[in-house]
Parts: structure tokens; sequence; C-alpha cells
């Protein structure tokens, strides 16, 4: 596993953001996230998996206009790039190839 390769929380945060599509920023993404985990989620562990994801090039974002609503600041929207799909479908490979021969009644 290298420094490309995805975290279980990485994953999610990516999974989410597909999800939101042009609406994926901090909030939505922690609304999803935590609703879809169950449990609750630090709005500090998205943006760090945030900026790790825009580091390894999976994500880009950019800078919506201020909002009345968040007292004239701008929120910070995220897109997941081809090499972010890529990680994805390799995660999703991977774990499909670790559960693959299980026999039947096994934990899922």
């Amino acid at each position: 596993m290298g420094r490309r390769a995805l975290g279980e929380f990485e994953q999610a945060v990516l999974l989410a953001i597909l999800r939101l599509g042009l609406n994926a920023y901090g909030v939505p993404i922690r609304h999803d996230l935590t609703d879809r985990l169950g449990r609750r989620v630090s709005v500090g562990a998205i943006y760090t998996a945030l900026e790790r994801l825009e580091a390894k090039g999976f994500v880009s974002s950019w800078t919506g206009g201020a909002t009345a609503e968040r007292g004239g600041r701008a929120k910070r929207f995220y897109r997941i790039e081809a090499p972010g799909v890529r990680a994805l479908d390799e995660a999703r490979a991977a774990t499909m190839k670790l559960w693959a021969g299980m026999p039947e009644g096994a934990p899922a």
C-alpha cells in the first residue's frame, strides 16, 4: 500500500463527494457521512481527509461566492478527479478480492 492508497475514511469522503455532486462542501459531506456511518464525524476529520485527498490529486477544490447565511464567508467546494475515481475503483476491486471465496454464512 503506497502513499496513493485509500484509507477507509478517505473512501467514505470520496463517495460522499460523488453522491453530493455540485453540493459537495464541508457541511453536506459531514451530514452524509454521519448518516451513512451511523456515528458522529468531526469537521476536523473531514477537512484533514480532504487536504490529504487534494494533496494526492484525488480531489480538487474551489471557493464559491460569499453567502449571507455564513456571515459573508465563502464555501469551499470539492470535486473528485480522475485519479480519485481510479483509486475508488482499485479499492472496490481489492475489497471484492478479499471477500471472494468466503463460505456461506460468513459475517458480512
